[in-house]
């Protein structure tokens, strides 16, 4: 007898239907996790410059403004020569953002700490998440409508524990922005994976922007947990 064909089971797939990820895919994997790697360190630069000249914190509405119209841009452009610019343009503006931030923390009694202890978590959550989209190949695109209206809230939950000076808000905030971003990593990568994305000038900036908002909200957490101590 010949068993040419995969067995299947309710709910699973058995390794003889996860063949080689294809071509298209693999090269969309490849040129995204280059970029991004290049784009983190473009950014980690930026910072540790704007750490090191004391340049101020642009404020809420320059940041967001700054963020949504190079967004903007990057995706205008993500097909043509001007792509990778404005990718390194986005980066860079959101590594200003964050030096002020990480002088803040360093400031502090165990700020140094606090910052580390946010970059390790950070990094460990992207590759587990990472990895377990790549490996399962599950397709988390059911996620997507909550992801991004989950996301629209704590914006708007963010805004008004600034403006109204809630603490107590901007924690829940900083703990529900990492979940989403956690959430937004499986569903970034499970969308390259399954053939989702293609474009890798979009899967770099949906993947940088998803490891920004986990690193700045665990940093938030820890730095309030620190200071309640």
């Amino acid at each position: 007898m010949a068993y040419d064909r995969p067995i299947r089971t309710a709910g699973t797939t058995t390794l003889p239907d996860r063949v080689a990820l294809g071509a298209d895919v693999q090269r969309v994997l490849r040129n995204t996790y280059a970029l991004l790697s290049m784009t983190l360190l473009w950014s980690a630069l930026v910072a540790a410059t704007s750490m090191a000249m004391g340049w101020p914190h642009p404020g809420v509405i320059l940041t967001l403004a700054g963020f949504f119209g190079l967004f903007f841009l990057v995706t205008r452009v993500r097909n043509s020569a001007m792509a990778l610019p404005a990718v390194f343009a986005l980066t860079g503006f959101m590594g200003y953002t964050l030096g002020p931030i990480l002088a803040a923390y360093a400031a502090i009694p165990g700020g140094s700490g606090t910052i580390m202890l946010a970059l390790g978590a950070t990094g460990a959550t992207f590759l587990a998440l990472s990895a377990y989209a790549l490996v399962s190949r599950r397709d988390f695109s059911f996620m997507g409508g909550f992801l991004f209206a989950g996301m629209i809230v704590a914006i708007l939950a963010g805004l008004a524990a600034i403006f109204f000076s809630i603490p107590t808000l901007g924690l829940v905030v900083a703990a529900m922005v990492a979940i989403l971003a956690s959430g937004l990593i499986l569903f970034e990568t499970s969308r390259i994976v399954n053939g989702g994305e293609t474009n890798y000038v979009m899967a770099t900036v949906g993947l940088y922007v998803s490891i920004y908002n986990l690193f700045t909200s665990l940093l938030a957490l820890f730095g309030m947990g620190g200071n309640s101590e």
